[in-house]
């Protein structure tokens, strides 16, 4: 059993998120989940900050793991170890810093050197809720999107899509080594970039030349140029063969009711929605709204529907569609 630490308000999002890198992922406590098993896809991961082997659940005080701790059989592993707490959103009132201490002192007296700067193994003891969590870790996400917010890339237009939620979108999708995922309504190519960030082969299309060589700019920056194409195209007739690819992942136009390369927005979408079901057997789209009939009467199943708060003005809608005798 492995323990989850999660990042973001949204607990259900992050864990839906996390079931492309572990097993049997269920929510345990606000900011926590639990897994059967993780893979190193956990390092890819934007919502989980941490897995960890799960070695003791208690109640949430520093009494209590001390407790549970000691009580843990004799850990098969020896060398330099820290401890580290969090108590998550500040929410339990835990001492952190009794925790650590407290939890390295039962450590010591097991034959543990004490080595905060570069230990050989590390402890996690995780207050949240009416629990503790204590377990060894065995996988940090990897970071640094900062780096790759919509400003600092070379072509930046106003609403791009941050790249946390790119990335949780990409990994929803089953982006990975392996994979192609195509997104038809690339824009300025968030989530082909990190999609192509997690080792899929990406293929990005806009019906705006602008788009196109403002994704190729990004897409350049980010990737190699053997795993990411960008060609000018209508998303309701896309340039791929029926089955060709693993997933699709679009962000529909936002409030706007214009016609689109021809299309008002209604047929631009259910176009897209049935395109993407000719050439994948797997889609995740966002949206300022639900879209739910139109996938169904493209012939999706909506596997799940989340609402994502971005702003007091913005609610973006992430459909998971699929299948299920294609998948």
């Amino acid at each position: 059993m492995y323990v989850l630490e999660l990042a973001g308000e949204d607990d259900a999002f992050a864990a839906y998120e996390a079931g492309s890198a572990a097993t049997g992922v269920e929510v345990a406590a606000p900011g926590v989940a639990l897994a059967d098993g993780v893979t190193e896809r956990v390092r890819t991961l934007a919502y989980t900050h941490r897995a960890s082997e799960l070695v003791g659940r208690c109640e949430a005080s520093v009494a209590g793991a001390t407790e549970t701790l000691g009580e843990v059989a004799e850990p098969d592993r020896s060398g330099s170890v820290a401890v580290r707490a969090r108590d998550v959103r500040g929410a339990t009132g835990a001492s952190t810093r009794e925790a650590e201490r407290e939890l390295g002192s039962v450590l010591v007296e097991r034959g543990f050197s004490v080595d905060l700067d570069d230990p050989d193994h590390e402890l996690r003891a995780v207050f949240s809720g009416e629990s503790c969590f204590l377990g060894w870790l065995v996988a940090e996400s990897e970071r640094g999107f900062g780096g790759r917010t919509p400003t600092k890339k070379p072509y930046f237009q106003p609403g791009s899509m941050d790249p946390l939620d790119a990335r949780a979108i990409a990994n929803i999708a089953g982006a990975r080594p392996g994979r192609t995922v195509v997104d038809p309504m690339c824009g300025t190519g968030g989530m082909v970039v990190e999609a192509g960030l997690v080792g899929a082969r990406v293929l990005g299309s806009d019906v705006q030349w602008k788009m196109v060589r403002g994704a190729s700019e990004n897409l350049d920056r980010y990737l190699p140029p053997d795993r990411w194409s960008v060609v000018r195209g209508d998303a309701t007739a896309l340039p791929v063969r029926e089955n060709a690819v693993d997933a699709v992942v679009f962000d529909a136009p936002y409030g706007r009711q214009s016609k689109v390369a021809g299309h008002d927005l209604a047929t631009l979408v259910g176009g897209a929605l049935s395109e993407a079901r000719r050439v994948a057997p797997r889609a995740v789209v966002v949206a300022d709204r639900r879209w739910d009939e139109a996938a169904g009467d493209a012939g999706w199943t909506v596997e799940r529907t989340f609402d994502r708060r971005v702003h007091r003005s913005l609610t973006r809608y992430v459909h998971v569609l699929a299948d299920p005798d294609r998948e």
